[in-house]
């Protein structure tokens, strides 16, 4: 069986599950979008890593990650293979010393993991056609679905009250309390500013 290789093509929160969020992978070269709901926590690891933020003190995938690191591990894909009553299986693939060991994994932590590593994700034509979304030109991902354009929230309009250097500093309060969301509003007025 072919894999299809797939890109993160977004990560929002889910207004139909609280406190979950969509993450929404892409088929590479294709128009077929897979939605996956994960948790808070994963959706703030892979966000984390994909904004490239630099947390304080080292999450878990992060942890997982000097650890294979630090013994040889080789993280080589990440493969979503199978769908079971609207649940995602994947599978982390590594290379030690030649030898090749599929763990299995949650989809989210396996994303989570696999960005860390920057390999690629697969997963096959029986799961894309049965959970996958197939977008025209046209179309757009419901809003649930889309990557949201952040609307002004009172925190967001005093950010634009405040100087570029009290911006830095209350993105490294943000940082330093672990407080993600917030530092990439903090991130983006400051690169709003510096163009």
């Amino acid at each position: 069986m072919d894999k299809i290789k797939l890109e993160i093509a977004g990560l929002s929160y889910s207004q139909s599950q609280s406190g979950a969020y969509a993450l929404v992978l892409a088929e590479t070269g294709g128009k077929r979008q897979l939605p996956i709901i994960i948790g808070g926590f994963e959706a703030q690891a892979i966000a984390i890593e994909l904004e490239k933020m630099v947390p304080t003190r080292p999450l878990t995938h992060d942890l997982f990650k000097q650890f294979a690191i630090s013994f040889s591990i080789k993280i080589t894909e990440i493969v979503i293979y199978n769908l079971q009553e609207g649940i995602f299986y994947s599978k982390i693939v590594c290379e030690h010393n030649g030898v090749y060991t599929e763990i299995d994994a949650r989809t989210s932590d396996a994303i989570a993991i696999g960005v860390r590593f920057n390999c690629p994700i697969f997963t096959f034509e029986s799961i894309l056609s049965s959970a996958g979304i197939v977008l025209d030109e046209s179309n757009e991902l419901s809003n649930e679905l889309a990557i949201e354009q952040e609307t002004e929230e009172p925190q967001s309009n005093s950010l634009l009250d405040l100087s570029s250097e009290e911006l830095e500093d209350q993105l490294n309060a943000a940082i330093d309390n672990e407080d993600y969301e917030l530092a990439s509003k903090i991130r983006d007025e400051i690169n709003k500013r510096s163009k």
